[in-house]
């Protein structure tokens, strides 16, 4: 019998080639200059230090005129004054902000390494908020002028590519990368509605599925610096309701796991099962581990004792 790959099987695959090749920059990469969308700082929707959100815009062509691939970009969280402040001051903030940036992987615009999505319409949406594009609180204290609007800046920049075609959108997919990635989970229902009824839109989030979970030592440090995340940036009010509408503890539903399964718009997720960042940071951070028995195994899985393969696993 003719094995037959479905529609969904053959984006997921085709995705997930392509997000290997996301980060690897060849000569030949497309160099796709920065815009600044000024109007969005009327409504607020403002990076940490109140300065315009940003974006790297490749317009569509052919057939792919009708079809959009929305990217955002990853880079951690601030969960405290003094960090957002730091944040503020790296290239996480528009005014520190690269001119270009290299369109790879699902972006490129290179028929050969991207055969299905190198004519569509491809945004690369640049990360300026340190809250997963969630956060929204109008008062801004003048001591720090700090500004937590990353659900305002997403939805800013939607509205903009709307008014630039996709609103007649075919197809589009908003991906992310990372906490870009967990910013994808999140808004997936949202982008969604932005959308005409007869498009096809996916979410896809690559390394974006930060799991609750204790360290080694059972202190749940992940869970507690996300309730700080949402906390400060006021971001319980835009996480999705399919989730916080049932959680005793609306927080919680800023990690992906008790999010993904309200969703209702088709998710992909791609993730490594040996997740270093969550490894390190998550699992066996170094507070976790003042003995320093995992250092070799944080490095090299292939030198993990069966005892902490065995954590792993779990």
């Amino acid at each position: 019998m003719e094995k037959v790959m479905d529609c969904n099987s053959i984006l997921m695959a085709a995705v997930l080639f392509s997000l290997l090749c996301l980060w690897t920059t060849t000569e030949g990469d497309l160099i796709v200059n920065i815009t600044y969308l000024e109007t969005a700082i009327s409504k607020g929707a403002v990076c940490l230090d109140g300065s315009a959100p940003a974006f790297h815009f490749d317009p569509g062509t052919g057939s792919g005129i009708y079809s959009w691939l929305i990217h955002l970009q990853g880079g951690g969280w601030c969960e405290t004054i003094s960090n957002c402040q730091y944040r503020a001051l790296t290239d996480l903030s528009s005014k520190n902000m690269q001119n270009i940036s290299y369109f790879t992987g699902v972006l490129s615009s290179d028929p050969q390494l991207n055969p299905d999505f190198y004519n569509w319409n491809r945004v690369k949406v640049k990360y300026c908020d340190g809250s997963s594009y969630t956060g929204d609180i109008e008062e801004v204290d003048p001591d720090t002028n700090l500004h937590f609007r990353g659900a305002r800046i997403f939805e800013a920049i939607m509205e903009y590519f709307l008014g630039q075609g996709m609103i007649y959108a075919q197809n589009a997919i908003l991906s992310g990368t990372s906490a870009g990635g967990l910013g994808a989970i999140i808004h997936c229902d949202k982008f969604r509605l932005f959308l005409p009824l007869t498009a096809r839109v996916k979410c896809i989030s690559d390394a974006g599925f930060f799991v609750d979970l204790e360290t080694i030592s059972g202190e749940p440090l992940i869970e507690e610096m996300y309730k700080r995340v949402v906390a400060l940036h006021g971001s319980a009010k835009n996480l999705p309701l399919s989730c916080t509408a049932l959680s005793s503890d609306p927080n919680l539903c800023f990690f992906p796991q008790y999010v993904a399964r309200h969703i209702c718009t088709p998710l992909f997720i791609v993730n490594s099962a040996y997740d270093s960042w969550q490894i390190n940071n998550s699992l066996v951070p170094r507070v976790a581990d003042p003995d320093d028995e995992w250092t070799y195994c944080k490095k090299d899985i292939n030198v993990c004792s069966p005892s902490q393969i065995q954590t792993l696993q779990g």
